[in-house]
């Protein structure tokens, strides 16, 4: 962001902000309005998570995007007033209505259509958007109050609760089938089977969702990149710097977009703002929490004899590849005296072990000048724990004095990197440097804010802004030991993705500009030659 952005936002946050009604109100105007929560998202540039957050009270947005919701709200509701306004005059009937007939106005009018309604299974696919609803509407399939909406439709989850109808026509006249010309916009969108007379429950121990479909139209996360990057062109006429701007400015709502997006059926649902323990929090509003990440900052100290040619390599995407981390899924769980437990992940406190390989190896947790306990990353504690097993025995196991963490799993933001990775792939295949250059700030934006940032207050999880880091810090220092192992000289490895090394190294990585390759970033002479000082 820019100063004069920066600058903007400031101005913005001055004065009078526009009126919000109430969270619950929020709500009841886009349910009433049936809009599903991922279609006022997109409208907004914000993710569902963040919809939800402004009706449960728990943020609210600020700024112009703050103008924008509430004259979204406000035309939502003029326009259901309008709506409701020619219910509530009784129109002139040919003789009085029964004791039994509901009158004109009321809350829920009685549909028009079958109890059948719209065909389509109870519940949803794994992908489908599911709401709670504040207030019953008549499910699609049954006709009876239903307290959830999938994909814009209120039915009922479990077709035990969806009430099959009898075969027989039914005696009240409002219980009659509609017409197919008269079928409400739901029921056409629902599919062509809403003449059905009845439509039976799920036997017992059968499969609730749909099935899933055959040759269906390619759709998904990859569609949301490239959508987002023509649509930047298109704007800018064209013009490639400008897009690029856009694009960048834009990151990290279309980062968390993706996200949402890639979650979609997943089995664990992301803790957007757990409880964190202080060590966790800034000492001071521009210094660092207690967390160390293990960044490696290491140069050889002397070079063999003689005059060397020196590579250095550049790591690509490395904190792409970092996404495929140990992160925990719920809130933070303290424990103390208790051994590494591989399902479990997070920060801990430890005791590291000496390091005597410093003259051809770094440090696995980066160079530090205070000795005694510190706390570190997941990533950081399974590779001291790796490199003190029987396969290296590089050092002896870390003490782990106590620990924070919770479940975990290494498959989490998978989807999302893949994603990320094949957007990637194709911009690298096809010389498209715009979206490379959008792909790049998304996720290296993704990680950076998801601390304590102004500019990502849909997800505060410093633990895994931690995790990641200390993963890719990990994953440049397992490049350096397969280096020295594989009998390369290594004269550098610095931060996530340098690293210089002495010999042919095209044997031992392979180059490109993939993520599982490297790439010269410089070449240069180093050493002393025979006679020289």
């Amino acid at each position: 962001m820019s100063d004069f952005d920066a600058i903007d936002s400031l101005l913005a946050a001055v004065g009078p902000e526009a009126e919000l009604p109430s969270p619950q109100r929020r709500r009841e105007l886009r349910e009433q309005a049936r809009l599903p929560k991922a279609q006022v998202a997109r409208a907004l540039g914000v993710s569902p998570s963040t919809v939800t957050g402004w009706e449960s009270g728990g943020r609210a947005p600020s700024g112009e995007l703050r103008a924008q919701y509430a004259y979204l709200l406000d035309g939502l509701a003029a326009k259901l007033t309008a709506e409701t306004e020619p219910e509530t005059t009784p129109a002139p009937a040919p003789a009085a209505p029964s004791a039994g007939t509901p009158k004109a106005g009321g809350p829920h009018p009685e549909p028009a259509e079958s109890p059948a309604g719209p065909a389509g299974p109870a519940g949803g696919s794994e992908g489908d958007e599911v709401e709670v609803l504040t207030v019953p509407e008549p499910c699609v399939l049954c006709g009876q109050p239903a307290r959830h909406r999938v994909e814009g439709f209120a039915q009922h989850l479990d077709p035990a609760d969806c009430q099959a109808t009898p075969a027989a026509p039914p005696a009240h006249p409002a219980m009659t089938p509609a017409p197919p010309e008269a079928a409400p916009h739901g029921a056409a969108l629902a599919g062509k089977s809403a003449a059905r007379p009845s439509r039976t429950p799920f036997p017992a121990g059968r499969a609730k969702g749909p099935a899933r479909r055959a040759f269906q139209e390619p759709s998904g996360p990859a569609d949301l990149i490239g959508q987002a990057v023509q649509a930047a062109l298109a704007e800018h006429h064209g013009d490639v710097d400008a897009a690029t701007a856009a694009l960048l400015k834009r990151a990290i709502p279309d980062a968390m977009r993706l996200l949402d997006e890639t979650r979609k059926g997943a089995r664990y649902d992301i803790v957007a703002h757990p409880w964190i323990p202080d060590i966790l929090r800034k000492q001071t509003s521009r210094g660092p929490d207690q967390v160390w990440e293990a960044r490696p900052k290491w140069t050889r100290a002397d070079l063999p004899p003689g005059r060397h040619e020196v590579t250095a390599l550049d790591i690509n995407g490395a904190y792409l590849s970092a996404l495929k981390t140990h992160l925990p899924l719920g809130q933070l769980e303290h424990s103390a005296g208790l051994p590494h437990d591989r399902r479990r992940a997070g920060i801990h406190l430890i005791t590291p072990p000496p390091w005597e390989h410093e003259t051809f190896l770094p440090n696995p947790i980066g160079q530090r000048d205070e000795p005694g306990p510190l706390w570190v990353t997941e990533p950081t504690l399974r590779l001291l724990l790796r490199l003190s097993g029987p396969k290296y025995g590089l050092c002896e196991p870390p003490e782990i004095h106590e620990s924070y963490t919770s479940g975990a799993t290494e498959n989490l933001l998978e989807k999302f990197r893949i994603a990320l990775k094949d957007a990637r792939d194709e911009a690298i295949e096809q010389g498209d440097e715009v979206t490379l250059e959008y792909v790049k700030a998304m996720y290296s934006k993704f990680v950076s804010t998801m601390g304590e940032s102004n500019y990502n207050r849909e997800l505060y999880r410093p633990d895994w802004m931690h995790i990641i880091r200390s993963q890719a810090f990990s994953n440049l220092w397992l490049k350096t030991l397969k280096a020295h192992d594989e009998g390369l000289t290594v004269v550098r490895a610095m931060g996530t993705d340098e690293l210089h090394v002495i010999g042919e190294w095209r044997r031992v990585f392979p180059e490109g500009r993939g993520v599982t390759e490297v790439k010269v970033k410089d070449t240069y002479t180093a050493g002393t030659g025979e006679g020289e000082e």
